[in-house]
């Protein structure tokens, strides 16, 4: 089962897969576990039809509420356990900012406006600041301001950002404040949402880009066609029961951002199988066509 390693007679160690259960980031990933045992039932109840209603979820129906799972957990008091559980989602991951995933240099930093006061990542949903944080270190000298935006409840959790990030308080089903940033990034997000939601959302992004200029990244998961790792069917299943919600296919996210939205897909950075794939989109000028190139 691959929870121990036998180095020698009566002799045992722990493997890195029993050594994270015990860490506390990855402990706290079991608030609202009883959403996925009992999603079978939920299921059964609703004629085994794949759900897709963020008010009727296998977690609002095993808990006896009517919060979804981030307003339920916060007001259970257990906001700061959730932030540290995806604070330490990618522990152990490669990062969206490594070069073999996503070239940030090339396409983000290179041709961006120098002035300090320019937007130039904006992180939607970005909870207290983990991805930014990261971002920072990685690429200290980049321009611009690096922009946290997310709901009241989290972002009045933040307590020791850097002094440089600017954080806000914002809704994204509401008209985007930030306007022509370089990049807007949303990171394990959208899989919380059905279409309709994230529709909106996306729109919402898509009013706020600047043509020849922003971009837009979407970091998750894409699942292939055949041969999907456990670790991409195993948070699908997750999905379902906490959102009532999928992870996205190809074809799928193609969908979404293209008909739905009406932006355009440059490229779908993927760096191999389990790693959470950058979706690099742009919007189109008024005629319907497509900038392209690195600006």
């Amino acid at each position: 089962m691959g929870l121990l390693n036998e180095v020698g007679e009566d002799e045992y160690q722990p493997t890195n897969y029993t050594k994270a259960l015990s860490l506390p980031q990855i402990g706290n990933g079991y608030l609202g576990l009883a959403g996925c045992l009992k999603f079978h039932g939920f299921s059964r109840k609703r004629g085994w039809t794949n759900p897709n209603n963020p008010e009727d979820t296998s977690l609002m129906n095993a808990y006896g509420t009517d919060k979804d799972l981030f307003i339920w957990v916060n007001e259970l008091g257990y906001g700061k356990h959730l932030n540290d559980y995806l604070g330490g989602y990618n522990l152990g991951r490669r990062w969206w900012i490594n070069p073999d995933v996503y070239p940030v240099k090339e396409r983000l930093i290179k041709g961006a406006d120098p002035s300090p006061d320019a937007p130039f990542l904006v992180d939607i949903g970005g909870n207290v600041g983990h991805d930014l944080e990261r971002f920072r270190a990685a690429f200290p000298d980049a321009p611009g301001k690096l922009i946290l935006q997310d709901l009241p409840m989290m972002v009045r959790q933040i307590k020791d950002l850097d002094s440089s990030m600017v954080c806000m308080e914002y809704d994204f089903r509401d008209e985007q404040p930030v306007k022509g940033a370089r990049a807007y990034y949303i990171h394990s997000t959208l899989h919380n949402w059905c279409d309709d939601v994230c529709e909106t959302l996306l729109k919402r992004v898509k009013d706020a880009l600047k043509p020849r200029y922003s971009r837009l990244l979407i970091n998750e998961f894409v699942v292939p066609e055949t041969g999907a790792h456990w670790e991409i069917t195993g948070l699908d299943m997750m999905m379902l029961g906490l959102f009532s919600s999928e992870q996205r296919t190809r074809a799928a996210w193609y969908d979404l951002i293209e008909r739905r939205a009406g932006l355009r897909i440059v490229q779908i950075w993927s760096a191999g199988a389990g790693v959470e794939s950058v979706i690099e989109c742009e919007v189109t000028d008024y005629e319907g066509k497509a900038w392209h190139g690195i600006r």
